[in-house]
């Protein structure tokens, strides 16, 4: 079972500190694309998720990832986190092989800590900047600084002794960017972090994400259901259906001619108050469900 408590385990464990890189390959990571793929494909069975993905995700890009239940939209990010192997094909993260964790951000789907969770806001952003250290911190002030100035980048400074159990999923998600960015990673994935809130949480949220690659040139990959929370802010998106894909900017994927030939029928996509509406979907739903990949369910 592919558990998503092992993808949060795999950022919040102790883990090896990034390694030091000579003048030269710092020189060649800082020049490639933040995400890179090449001839890549990923088949659940028999049946393929997709085929032959060549793609480059540039720094400071924000792309989305889109499809219906079991497309492999949550399934591509596991490969980019390295918990699912390609069938097929090579795929590098931040210019280097995927599994290192290094110059990665991860920001979990919202799922609510238990009430009596003891660990505080500020201890759950502080495992962001330390996490991978064995032992009592070295540098208590510089942590503690540190974890100040990410509270009160994403506006969580008025609750940062307050136990996390006791937040809303809206606050808890804020943290939850707070410490995926906390080590100022070259790319940021984000893994349906919208569900499930509000519409004001969700509008907060993906402000704070788009203000990190604004700011820091770090490129987003965003995996969603829902294009429109994030429709201001993205650059180009990843479409995938029935075995097939489609990259490209928004107007160019989500159109009734391109998602009709993806999924092999009449899909109708209409703009209405600067809103994307998709009706005809083979599954019999709106583009509003929320989607779940096959990868979730089964042995990886």
């Amino acid at each position: 079972m592919i558990d998503e408590r092992l993808i949060d385990d795999l950022w919040l464990s102790p883990r090896p500190g990034p390694t030091a890189l000579d003048s030269e390959v710092m020189t060649r990571v800082a020049d490639a694309p933040a995400v890179r793929l090449r001839g890549a494909s990923l088949a659940f069975g028999a049946r393929p998720l997709w085929t032959g993905l060549d793609l480059d995700v540039r720094p400071g890009e924000f792309f989305a990832v889109l499809g219906p239940n079991g497309s492999g939209k949550t399934s591509f990010l596991k490969a980019l986190l390295g918990v699912v192997p390609l069938t097929a094909g090579t795929v590098e993260v931040a210019g280097r092989p995927v599994g290192r964790g290094e110059g990665i951000g991860y920001i979990p789907q919202q799922r609510s800590f238990a009430a009596d969770t003891p660990l505080r806001a500020r201890d759950l952003v502080a495992l962001g900047i330390d996490g991978h250290r064995w032992g009592v911190r070295l540098n208590r002030r510089s942590v503690a600084a540190r974890v100040d100035e990410l509270l009160a980048t994403v506006g969580a400074g008025s609750y940062a002794r307050v136990p996390v159990g006791q937040l809303s999923g809206g606050e808890q998600q804020r943290l939850r960017v707070a410490q995926a960015i906390a080590s100022r990673p070259r790319v940021l994935l984000c893994d349906e972090p919208l569900l499930s809130l509000d519409l004001n949480h969700q509008q907060a949220v993906s402000r704070l994400i788009d203000a990190q690659r604004r700011e820091h040139g770090t490129a987003v990959v965003f995996v969603t259901h829902e294009i429109n929370p994030i429709l201001d802010y993205v650059d180009r998106v990843l479409y995938l259906a029935d075995g097939k894909f489609r990259v490209g900017e928004p107007e160019e994927v989500m159109t009734t001619e391109v998602l009709s030939e993806l999924y092999g029928s009449r899909v109708e996509v209409s703009r209405v108050n600067g809103r994307i509406v998709v009706v005809g979907l083979p599954d019999a739903t709106t583009h509003h469900h929320e989607h779940q990949d096959p990868h979730e369910k089964e042995p990886a």
